[in-house]
């Protein structure tokens, strides 16, 4: 069984809004998944939720990934990484000024 890691629309009209779900390749677009991976909302352009071990194990098992699922994994670690920078550089002015207090 082959097995890809897609998108799968769960939108209104006019309205985009998608998984990411590992499905045998001959299931239709909106078919029975195997796994639910995230969603991704197209009209704000950001990853709204991402599970990354489910995503790492099906790779593992040998899933193969489309092109707008790698685009969108790659939002998702852009935009996880300036989190963590930005979090490190908040905890690291809040010392400062705490350190500058006292």
């Amino acid at each position: 069984m082959a097995v890809k890691i897609r998108l799968s629309r769960i939108g209104t009209t006019n309205r985009p809004f998608y998984r990411l779900v590992a499905v045998d390749s001959r299931k239709k677009r909106d078919g029975s998944q195997l796994a639910n991976i995230g969603t991704y909302d197209p009209m704000n352009g950001f990853v709204v939720q991402f599970h990354e071990d489910i995503y790492q194990d099906w790779l593992s098992k040998g899933a193969q990934v489309t092109d707008s699922v790698k685009k969108v994994y790659k939002l998702y670690k852009k935009n996880t990484q300036s989190t963590v920078k930005t979090t490190k550089a908040s905890a690291n002015t809040a010392q400062e000024e705490a350190a500058e207090a006292a």
